[in-house]
């Protein structure tokens, strides 16, 4: 880990007249993998959604490699190096698994040649997807759109990965396969972001931990700092 990539300064984000951030700060040092972990409804995802400028802060700054990113367009942020795998995947359901991939590889305007060594790179760590390659979204099965997610975002290789809830829904086997994948994905060289509900996946694959209630960070600390606190457990995350 070489210096902070990714800053989030004082960020504060409404939606409506709902103070959902009251002044969320803090950085991920390049290479890590970080978690977000809480309650539901405290924060978690509204901090990614603002950091990919989905909605964007009333106050506050995101800065991505020491240039400030703050509430540019979604295009832009992903073309700067930040993947966003969000909550619901938004697989296109009438596309193949293919076009779902191409699409990605478009909008980062990756040529053809190129294009093709990320498909099948993609495909090596996903060979379900290579199997269903020109099977339509809709037709997937919830782990294989969750596949298809983590794999759109990769085609583009990113600097940091925004990754929210990715093992909701999904039985315990794909939970597992889901956690090596992330860790292959890490192992690239990829900074990792995760929201992540199961806190068992959060602190199996973390090595820092950002704990979030009502819109702010009130603890920062690793995995063990976590598991060997119940009261915290129950506290903020609502887990014993």
């Amino acid at each position: 880990m070489t210096g902070e990539i990714l800053v989030l300064e004082d960020l504060h984000t409404y939606y409506g007249k709902s103070h959902v951030l009251q002044g969320v700060s803090f950085g991920v040092g390049r290479g890590e993998f970080v978690a977000l972990v809480g309650r539901n409804g405290v924060g978690k995802s509204t901090i990614l959604k603002t950091v990919m400028g989905v909605t964007p802060p009333r106050a506050g700054r995101v800065l991505l490699e020491g240039r400030e990113i703050t509430g540019r367009p979604p295009h832009e942020v992903s073309r700067a190096g930040i993947a966003w795998v969000p909550e619901d995947r938004r697989v296109l359901p009438h596309l193949t698994v293919l076009e779902n991939l191409q699409i990605s590889l478009h909008g980062a305007g990756v040529g053809r040649h190129e294009g093709q060594e990320r498909l099948q790179d993609a495909f090596a760590l996903f060979p379900q997807l290579r199997e269903r390659q020109h099977q339509k979204g809709r037709t997937l099965s919830g782990g294989e759109q969750q596949m298809l997610a983590l794999a759109r975002a990769l085609v583009v290789r990113p600097k940091i990965m925004l990754v929210d809830e990715p093992t909701q829904g999904l039985m315990p086997k794909l939970v597992a396969a889901l956690v090596q994948v992330l860790c292959e994905i890490h192992s690239r060289g990829v900074t990792v972001v995760l929201v992540e509900q199961m806190v068992t996946v959060a602190l199996e694959l973390a090595r820092r931990i950002y704990v979030i209630d009502h819109g702010v960070v009130r603890l920062s600390t690793t995995p063990d700092g976590i598991r060997q606190d119940p009261g915290l457990m129950q506290a903020l995350l609502g887990v014993s």
